[in-house]
């Protein structure tokens, strides 16, 4: 939580082993109410063309589901094909429409679980690639970002082998849940022998109860605080990869995703006094207000409180942004999703957050973050099982442009 920031598919293997995504931050990014549930209808198109890929600064939809996926394909022009067979896809499933005429006695063009015309509502899909894809195999070594690395294990991380890492990153998000299945089944059945899926969580966004932010498995507002998507200025400062910075010439426009499994312990946390609660989060459990606060949008004065009497200095949202100018551009942009996966081996609750951020370096601002909450007092009751990095890359500017175009033309 920071405070500032299968269904079938995919091929012949399930992802029974899904993991996950999440940062030592149990927060949903401000502003995330799904559209459908602030409308009552569900959101059309999402346009896919632009800059930036769609999923980044989009409102959040309702449901999501996170893939980490191994590229199979044996050289660099079938990796060409691949992405742009799989842009070509997305584009389609994207915008929705009625999918081509069956072929007598071929397979059915589409799986028909959204019936003859597959709706939009809302779909995006943000691809991602991890340190991996520039091994040796696609001679792409040159041409990696500059910041791009493989996921390190931070104190209180129990990570798990087969949760971890990926060549590439898909993340589906839509304003129903069976759009997000659907989408993730079409592209899995096109792309099979080619991508392997390595992991997979699926989360949703909680409604706001009573109102204001959504409320996490621990009973607290969250989302509350996030940089401004609707800012370019901030967007630009904290989110795009910019000219310049010794990044390639290819990578502009592109953003680095973190994704990480945040589990909660429940069960512990329930046996926590509800004002040792709030002391360690930094906010009261009802109103969502910081402790020196009356409503969930004040913001915390720490100028007037420098000893933590009032909100501890080792306070979760404390920690995570001190909201002073040294540590203003170490912010990231969260989109993170409640997950449920039920009760493990020990009959106990598996719930937590699918945590997603977006930022233009991921040294100077998640793990700064994460270094502030090392150790942090809330932690005994998170822990971190799995998740990457990955650079999401540019958008795709029109229909003759695909993903990763400029990364493999260089």
């Amino acid at each position: 939580m920071t405070d500032q920031t299968c269904p079938a598919g995919f091929g012949r293997r399930s992802f029974v082993k899904a993991t996950a995504l999440a940062s030592g931050a149990l927060a949903l990014r401000a502003g995330t109410t799904p559209a459908a549930a602030r409308t009552g209808r569900p959101r059309a198109v999402i346009p896919f063309h632009g800059p930036h890929q769609a999923g980044i600064v989009t409102p959040a939809q309702g449901y999501a589901s996170f893939v980490s996926l191994a590229v199979t394909v044996p050289d660099r022009a079938e990796l060409a094909k691949l992405l742009r067979e799989l842009t070509a896809r997305i584009r389609f499933l994207t915008a929705g429409g009625t999918p081509p005429a069956d072929v007598p006695g071929s397979p059915p063009n589409d799986s028909g679980t959204l019936g003859p015309v597959v709706p939009a509502d809302g779909l995006t899909v943000t691809v991602g690639a991890g340190a991996t894809l520039f091994d040796r195999r696609y001679g792409l070594a040159g041409v990696q970002p500059v910041r791009l690395s493989q996921m390190r294990a931070f104190r209180g991380d129990r990570l798990r082998a087969g949760e971890l890492h990926g060549d590439l990153s898909l993340q589906l998000c839509a304003d129903s849940r069976d759009v997000v299945s659907h989408a993730l089944r079409d592209l899995g059945r096109r792309t099979r022998g080619r991508l392997q899926p390595v992991w997979r969580i699926d989360g949703q966004l909680n409604p706001a109860r009573p109102d204001g932010a959504q409320r996490n498995v621990m009973g607290f507002k969250d989302g509350i605080a996030n940089p401004d998507p609707t800012s370019a200025r901030e967007l630009d400062r904290l989110v795009w990869v910019q000219p310049g910075g010794g990044e390639p010439a290819w990578a502009e426009g592109g953003s680095y995703q973190v994704l990480r499994t945040v589990r909660v312990l429940c069960e512990a946390w329930e046996d926590v006094p509800l004002d040792r609660q709030e002391r360690l989060i930094g906010r009261r459990r009802d109103s969502g207000a910081p402790l020196d606060g009356t409503t969930e949008t004040d913001l915390p004065d720490y100028a007037k409180d420098p000893t933590g009497a009032v909100t501890p200095l080792d306070s979760h949202i404390r920690l995570a942004n001190p909201r002073t100018p040294e540590t203003d551009d170490s912010r990231v942009l969260r989109r993170g999703y409640s997950y449920d996966r039920g009760l493990d081996g020990d009959g106990r609750l598996d719930a937590g957050l699918a945590f997603c951020c977006y930022q233009q370096d991921l040294v100077r601002q998640f793990e700064a973050v994460q270094r502030r909450l090392e150790g942090e007092p809330l932690g005994d009751f998170l822990v971190c099982t799995g998740g990457g990095y990955f650079f999401a890359l540019p958008g795709v500017k029109d229909e003759e442009d695909w993903l990763g175009r400029g990364m493999l033309s260089g």
